[in-house]
């Protein structure tokens, strides 16, 4: 663990100096504040908070934006070191593989926590200011920044997984690209047609659930909504929650890391220095 926080530390002065924690932060309160003051319209049709609308918006922008912002930062943690000739450096310390990737991703995991602690904890207190806040929708946020930063972990570690079996970091980009996409837009696109293909069978009542819960941006968006109320009745989603056990969501959500970074780890022991 020391060897690991050794390159965290090394990969956190990094960050600092290509200013990515800065960008990534103020991407993160941009986007939040936006969709809090653009979505606070149906606060009075609604019967709810402010705070509350901003944590169902601000949910959906973490469905595509932190998985983005993970891919950014990972996914030429292995290929990159590679193209500059500074793998087989960082190979010969007294480290093993596993430490590496370990130091890699506390770095890259806290500098994408801060971001995310910024900038929705700025958006919630503006939305708390102007709109007032209940305790439910306080949680809501909290859970919000939490599973946030889980679903971040996830793509953080399929960064690694892609930036060590891409052969440059410009393969490694694309990749991230492809893998994106897949995950955040064409999986769900993909769900939809095969429901609107079984008109309400079996498939939509018991297979579709399961299948969304699966991929981690879908588990971290029912997460939210299964355990909030309010978000539930701001989302739309509500019916898709409810179809399954509570611990489905959180427990897919919390495995994709471990997941990830098995699979990372085992691509990474693959390549020569």
């Amino acid at each position: 663990m020391t060897r690991a926080l050794a390159i965290a530390s090394c990969e956190m002065r990094i960050l600092q100096r290509n200013l990515w924690l800065v960008v990534a932060t103020v991407i993160m309160v941009l986007f939040a504040l936006a969709l809090t003051f653009a979505g606070s319209a149906p606060t009075g049709a609604l019967g709810v908070d402010m705070l509350t609308i901003s944590v169902a918006s601000m949910t959906t922008l973490s469905v595509y934006l932190a998985p983005l912002l993970a891919l950014m930062i990972s996914f030429d943690a292995i290929a990159g070191d590679a193209d500059r000739g500074s793998l087989a450096l960082l190979l010969s310390y007294p480290a093993s593989r596993g430490e590496v990737l370990l130091g890699k991703f506390i770095a890259h995991l806290s500098a994408l926590a801060i971001a995310m602690v910024i900038g929705f904890g700025s958006a919630g207190m503006v939305a708390a200011w102007f709109g007032g806040a209940g305790a439910e929708s306080l949680l809501a946020l909290a859970r919000l920044i939490a599973t946030s930063i889980i679903l971040g972990a996830v793509f953080i570690t399929l960064g690694y997984l892609v930036s060590s079996l891409a052969t440059s970091s410009t393969a490694a980009a694309g990749m991230s690209a492809g893998l994106w996409l897949i995950f955040v837009v064409l999986y769900d696109l993909g769900l939809l047609g095969a429901v609107v293909m079984d008109e309400g069978g079996s498939f939509t009542q018991t297979i579709f659930p399961w299948l969304m819960v699966a991929n981690p941006a879908d588990a971290f968006r029912v997460w939210n909504i299964a355990a909030s109320e309010g978000v539930a009745l701001t989302s739309g989603m509500t019916g898709a929650a409810q179809a399954l056990p509570i611990w489905a969501a959180p427990a897919s959500l919390l495995a994709w890391p471990l997941i990830g970074f098995a699979a990372a780890r085992l691509a990474f022991r693959r390549i020569e220095p």
